[in-house]
């Protein structure tokens, strides 16, 4: 378009009659005059705007990225961070599936003993009054956790609450030398007392010196008077050793506890001790042993001595030597039956040729 007078006057004309509908417009507010024309031109030009505003998004995005840029990289970190203490919170699958098997063994143990528990995770480890073998646990005084209640995990006896805090608690482990518990045995009966020795097993002192003991017998506790600081029947171990006999008052074996203190994590805290004694049915049932096969063999006569071989040829060689034998003897008779049909019928010509003499 040429740059003329008439082309000059038709631009005022028409940025007038812009200004003169944006002014009518302003003032109508929501009855405005031309709301009617805005959406006749919303539905001529909206599908082009959109496909204008897809075209041109790209560069849009790509230039509000570098805008906002410190502020993605700020909250990326952020998210990175809180997954990596998400992880650390809820460890490996590996770990979650055996603390999900220590629980569910530990269920089952308070269970068949009817002992009311409070479950904890062991936070800590080392001497917080002075103990060489102690644990922390997560649970305390707001827990209902008192001093001397029993602990105990899937396994069998833990220790005791020593120490009791707001939120933790301090347990002495069974294994320590200071721990003394009263212990039954299975079956029999026999009375004793457990001692811990630290890394080695735990000796027991029996009550009844003469008592009948063997490698693999059970144990369990005793329980304690208005059941603390034991509840009765927890498992306790089985004996791998035992002291000869010498005639004293007491007599000492030596027990395998059934729990890994080098590797506690999930335990028991024994709230409600049970009403009645459960005795010796937490223990965990005895393994079946295998059957024996017993074979036998019979070996074969073998006569003289002579290998099984020489013996069967042997035995065929006589077998034949009596088949030829008896063919032999055979073959005698049909010839001696032979010549005495011959020698009938020369004596029947004979007395025949002497009729016929005259």
């Amino acid at each position: 378009m040429r740059d003329t007078r008439e082309s000059r006057l038709l631009l005022v004309l028409l940025i007038a009659i812009a200004f003169a509908l944006i002014t009518v417009d302003i003032r109508g507010g929501q009855e405005s005059p031309v709301d009617g024309a805005r959406q006749a031109a919303a539905a001529v030009f909206g599908p082009v705007e959109n496909g204008v505003a897809a075209a041109v998004d790209p560069v849009g995005n790509a230039i509000g990225a570098v805008r906002d840029s410190g502020e993605r990289h700020t909250r990326l970190a952020a998210l990175e961070k809180e997954n990596a203490e998400l992880k650390a919170k809820l460890g490996s699958d590996d770990r979650n599936r055996n603390r999900l098997r220590e629980l569910d063994t530990l269920l089952k143990t308070a269970g068949a003993g009817q002992y009311g528990i409070k479950g904890a995770q062991v936070i800590a480890i080392g001497a917080a009054q002075g103990f060489s073998w102690t644990v922390t646990i997560d649970v305390g005084a707001r827990d209902g956790i008192q001093r001397d209640m029993t602990v105990l995990n899937g396994a069998g006896l833990v220790g005791r609450v020593t120490t009791v805090g707001p939120s933790t608690s301090t347990v002495l482990l069974a294994n320590d030398p200071d721990f003394t518990v009263g212990t039954r045995m299975e079956k029999s009966d026999e009375l004793g007392f457990a001692t811990g020795q630290g890394d080695s097993p735990l000796r027991v002192q029996l009550l009844n010196g003469k008592a009948k003991v063997e490698p693999g017998d059970r144990l369990v506790t005793f329980g304690s008077r208005a059941d603390k600081p034991f509840v009765p029947g927890v498992p306790v171990g089985e004996i791998v050793r035992v002291d000869p006999a010498g005639g004293g008052l007491t007599r000492n074996v030596y027990v395998r506890p059934y729990v890994g203190f080098t590797k506690l994590d999930i335990v028991g805290v024994v709230v409600q001790a049970p009403r009645s004694d459960p005795r010796d049915g937490v223990l965990p049932q005895k393994p079946k042993p295998a059957p024996t096969v017993t074979v036998t063999v019979t070996p074969k006569p073998t006569g003289s001595g002579q290998p099984e071989g020489e013996q069967a040829r042997s035995e065929n060689q006589t077998g034949q030597n009596q088949t030829g034998q008896n063919q032999n003897g055979q073959n005698q008779n049909g010839q001696n039956q032979t010549g005495q049909n011959q020698t009938g019928q020369n004596q029947n010509q004979g007395q025949d040729q002497g009729d016929a003499t005259p």
